[in-house]
């Protein structure tokens, strides 16, 4: 009888690392197609994340880097590996954008893109804000007031969804409820103002709103802007799970390897995609596809030709 006798083959973690790193090069151009498609597109939802980054230098002290997210709600994900935080990477990675960028208040999202760009704002970011200011004064009603209202905002996109509506019909809700129920925290707001010290957690949440209320009402005019970018912030959880187990990435060279097979990962979470499938089905052989072919294998194009 024959008795099946397994090998065990060790294989180092350098190994191991040098074969992710070959996938993540393999994946950049791809990758960039992808990028392509979002500043092509009409909205992306942008956000950062601090990573840190092996120099391999005599100080023997690891740099931190960033990676910054570009998405658009539903569609790809694409993470952009930077040295720094200042806007030289949003500015070149937007170029000629000329669709809705929304953020928070970062100012290193100001003055890029293209001349038609429009900025909108995150309500999910000013309501952190007003309940930090409660969190921290529980006694008074001011913060929490301007929370629930900010809640009840979002109450609107939250029947939307319920009742499954399309762009065209929420923004009719939206129009109807949410334009009524801005002004009413613009007041809110206002009223705290006078009587919030400048530097108190409260005046910076009004600072902050007040500062950006241009931005933060720019879903009454584009129905397809979301609310917030928590979409946005969903995707770089892995990143911050990530830091805790791959501790830093292993040199400059390797960060857009990182950036692109992270990339990949989370266009096909967010798009349901099975990953094991799609990098089995499109890794092969994807080192001799043309430049011009390669869009035809993104994750989104090859989930709808296999479905």
């Amino acid at each position: 009888m024959f008795v099946y006798d397994p090998v065990v083959l060790e294989i180092s973690r350098a190994t191991m690392d040098g074969w992710v790193m070959t996938v993540g090069g393999l994946l950049i151009p791809m990758v960039a197609v992808m990028g392509h498609g979002l500043v092509g597109g009409s909205y992306i939802q942008a956000d950062e994340t601090p990573v840190d980054v092996q120099m391999h230098d005599r100080r023997g002290k690891n740099h931190q880097a960033y990676l910054w997210q570009y998405s658009r709600p539903g569609g790809n994900v694409v993470f952009d590996f930077q040295l720094g935080r200042g806007r030289d990477g949003p500015k070149k990675f937007l170029g000629g954008f000329n669709g809705i960028l929304q953020t928070d208040g970062y100012a290193a999202y100001d003055k890029v893109g293209g001349p038609k760009l429009v900025h909108g704002a995150c309500w999910t970011h000013a309501r952190r804000k007003f309940y930090e200011a409660h969190q921290l004064c529980p006694g008074e009603s001011v913060a929490k007031g301007i929370v629930l209202l900010i809640d009840d905002l979002f109450g609107i996109d939250a029947a939307a969804r319920v009742q499954n509506l399309d762009w065209i019909a929420r923004d009719g809700l939206r129009q109807q409820q949410a334009r009524p129920l801005l002004e009413t925290i613009r007041e809110k707001i206002e009223a705290a103002r006078e009587q919030a010290l400048p530097a108190s957690k409260l005046g910076g949440a009004i600072a902050y709103t007040l500062g950006l209320w241009e931005r933060l009402k720019r879903f009454l005019d584009y129905p397809e802007l979301e609310l917030s970018t928590n979409l946005a912030e969903n995707s770089m959880r892995g990143v911050a799970l990530g830091r805790k187990n791959w501790i830093h990435i292993g040199s400059p060279q390797a960060g857009p390897k990182v950036a692109a097979i992270l990339s990949v990962l989370e266009t096909c979470r967010r798009q349901d995609i099975p990953v094991r499938a799609y990098l089995g089905a499109v890794l092969p052989g994807l080192a001799d596809v043309s430049i011009q072919k390669l869009a035809e294998l993104t994750p989104a194009v090859w989930a709808a030709r296999n479905r």
